[in-house]
């Protein structure tokens, strides 16, 4: 294995997996595992890009700290020359928040001096310029994150940002800068971390940048971003020969599909909202679930009953009805209760036949995902192709064989559900 990554949620993880299969054409990416928590053995052989999804970008700063550690041993353990901590392409976090904390005790622990941090990714929108984040024309503190239930972001500043965040220096390689050459680009950043270890957040607005910052940093053993991070890596092993290189592989899975969507993004609201309209949807009550009127058993029920139509079970709304929700009943025990719920109906349907299966939402990826990983008694997941920009097909070598989409609330066209469906059974 020759590139680690630790992702702080399982789409997250999904979106850089794919970065690392597809890499750069025509050369080709890594043959790349998805690993849902720490695996308790040795990776296949053949695995040459390792991602491991936790849930940590929520979590207690103490216990994203000690679960990222034990993560970056075992990828240094299969052979990994770098590693990246896989953050939001949105920086989702708070001034208290997990990124600065994980990054600087990686950085401690592998020996880094110099820590680059970009969450751009253009092809989602994400852009950064001058230290700052913006989706699309957008600042990211204006774009709707700014009312996300669990990570609002009110400052679109990643350099004051990530300071809030750190003990460690917070500096900045310009756009201007690393379009200048690989050698200066270099120079530069040697000139921010001559004194002490530090964050330096780059400026990127083209995937032409993300790949030129992928040969600068060919030797760099710690990285923080987005998936656009890992955009240029795969090329340098496979120039140095230490990697063959090609495209995703993916064999069709057959057999009835749903869908389970617990975001409230704005994107998968519209993508509910378009896919509705001609497909069986089922809107779940958060009362309903809070006082066990709503159960597994309800959402398997309806999805059977519809099992030809691409059927959809989500909870979803706005952002004013979710704060309103999680003032009636506690934003814990609203996350706790609907992450329970979608493990269960997932593993349920699984037991009835279910082999194709689309989840939407950070959260409600990464209950689902540990649900069926345990429930399949497997842990690596091999990364398919990629359905929409971040989302790929992800495989669960059983037999009969299962076949995911972990979809981040931001992601995805308006068609995304029944493309996503459609593309597994292909």
């Amino acid at each position: 294995m020759l590139i680690g990554v630790i992702a702080d949620d399982f789409t997250g993880a999904s979106d850089i997996a794919n970065t690392l299969v597809k890499g750069v054409p025509p050369m080709g990416g890594l043959k790349t595992a998805q690993y849902s928590g720490v695996p308790s053995g040795d990776a296949a052989p053949d695995i040459a890009a390792g991602v491991i999804s936790l849930k940590s970008r929520t979590a207690p700063v103490a216990g994203a700290v000690q679960d990222s550690i034990k993560a970056q041993t075992w990828l240094q353990a299969q052979g990994c020359q770098q590693i990246i901590f896989k953050v939001c392409s949105t920086f989702d976090s708070t001034p208290e928040g997990n990124i600065g904390p994980v990054a600087e005790a990686l950085a401690k622990q592998i020996g880094a001096k110099t820590i680059p941090v970009c969450p751009a990714f253009p092809g989602a929108g994400r852009t950064v310029y001058q230290g700052h984040l913006f989706v699309f024309d957008t600042l990211l503190s204006e774009s709707g994150m700014q009312s996300h239930p669990l990570t609002p972001m009110t400052d679109p500043d990643i350099r004051r940002w990530l300071g809030h965040q750190t003990r460690l220096p917070v500096a900045h390689l310009p756009l201007s800068h690393l379009r200048r050459g690989v050698d200066p680009a270099r120079e530069h950043i040697e000139a921010l971390t001559e004194t002490a270890p530090t964050f330096f957040v780059v400026d990127a607005v083209a995937d032409e940048d993300l790949l030129a910052l992928g040969t600068i940093l060919a030797d760099a053993p710690l990285m923080v971003g987005g998936s656009g991070i890992a955009m240029g890596l795969p090329r340098n092993f496979i120039e140095e020969g230490r990697a063959k290189g090609g495209a995703a592989e993916f064999a069709s899975v057959r057999g009835h599909g749903a869908i389970i969507a617990g975001s409230c993004s704005g994107a998968t609201r519209a993508q509910i909202e378009h896919h509705a309209k001609d497909h069986p949807a089922y809107a779940i009550d958060v009362a309903g679930v809070t006082s066990g009127d709503i159960t597994a058993a309800t959402l398997v029920d309806f999805i059977q009953c519809h099992s030809d139509g691409m059927p959809l079970a989500y909870s979803s709304g706005s952002p004013e009805e979710v704060e309103a929700a999680q003032r009636q009943f506690g934003r814990e025990t609203i996350a706790a209760k609907l992450d329970s719920l979608f493990a269960a109906t997932a593993r349920q349907l699984l037991d009835r036949g279910y082999r194709r299966l689309v989840i939407a939402g950070g959260e409600t990826s990464g209950a689902v995902a540990q649900a069926i990983t345990a429930h399949l008694e497997t842990e690596a997941l091999i990364v398919g192709p990629e359905i929409d920009p971040g989302v790929p097909i992800l495989s669960c070598p059983v037999d009969p064989p299962v076949a995911l989409a972990l979809k981040s609330g931001n992601f995805g066209a308006e068609d995304f559900f029944a493309k996503a469906l459609t593309m597994m059974g292909q």
